[in-house]
Order: C-alpha cells, then structure tokens, then sequence
C-alpha cells in the first residue's frame, strides 16, 4: 500500500503543477491583451445622417445628438462632435484605430448650413521638440528658485501707497 500512496502524492503534485502553470500561462496572456477606448462623442451612423441642412435646426440638433463636444469660438456658429477610438497593450503606446468628426454648421438664423463627417485621415500628428518649453526672461538657479521669494510675499507692489 505504500507504493499506492506515493503514487496518489506525485499524481497529485503533478497536477498542481499543471494547473500553476496553466494559470501562469493564462494570467501571463492576459496582460498581453490590448484595451480598447473609445472617447467623446459616442457615434450612431443613423443619428448623424440624419442631420438635414436647411430642415434642422439649433435645437433639433441637440435634441438629436445631444451637446456638442466643442462649440466654435469664432466665424460661423459650428459644433463638433469628436469620436476617437484607441488601442493599447501594457508598455506600448496608445495607437489612434478610428477617428471622426462631425462638424455642423449653422447659419445666423440658428438653421443648419452644413453637416460635414471628416476621419482618421484629417488628423495632425504632433511631435514635440525636446522634453522642456523655452520660456522668456533669464534662467534662474535653484537657490534663486528656493529663496527669491523671500520679503516679495505681502509687500505693497510698485505704486502702492505705503
């Protein structure tokens, strides 16, 4: 009976083992999976077709497909409803899958003008120049850093009557 007991003890060490490993395996995929985003303006192709210049207005625009993601400054009344999907993995970065913009104009009457769908293919890549932005005036040292401020915090400005 002895010899039976062992071999119960390694069978069973032998699937521990197997199942550790496959666990391991399996967490160690997982990670490598990608995650997916979506930001903004969550898109329905049959909402923003549905958007008729010279039929809609301010109001059944909003109705439709609700507040605008950005709202133009200037010029003509335009508001943009941005989409951006993105796909990451663990230590890579983040790569843009899709990207749309609708973009509805609006005359002075508050009617829509125009409705314009624009994608991925309209999209700046930015590439910044060095890890630090130039700024005007003279460099400061790190013990001006640390103690210029010493006697300027509650002290009358220039001007002001003492």
């Amino acid at each position: 009976m002895p010899d039976y007991e062992k071999v119960c003890r390694s069978m069973d060490r032998a699937k521990a083992f197997k199942l550790g490993l496959v666990m391991a395996v399996g967490v160690g995929l997982a990670g490598c999976s990608s995650i997916r985003e979506q930001r903004g303006y969550r898109v329905d192709p049959v909402l923003q077709t549905s958007i008729q210049p010279g039929v809609d207005n301010q109001q059944s625009v909003a109705g439709t497909l609700g507040r605008p993601s950005y709202v133009s400054e200037y010029g003509d009344q335009t508001w943009y409803y941005i989409t951006s999907v993105t796909a990451r993995k663990p230590f890579v970065r983040p790569s843009i899958q899709s990207h749309s913009v609708l973009a509805v104009s609006f005359d002075e009457a508050g009617n829509v003008a125009a409705a314009d769908i624009t994608g991925i293919n309209n999209v700046a890549r930015i590439s910044p120049d060095g890890a630090e932005t130039p700024t005007l005036g003279r460099e400061r040292g790190f013990l001006e850093d640390l103690f210029g401020n010493i006697g300027q915090v509650g002290s009358a400005g220039m001007g002001a009557p003492q």
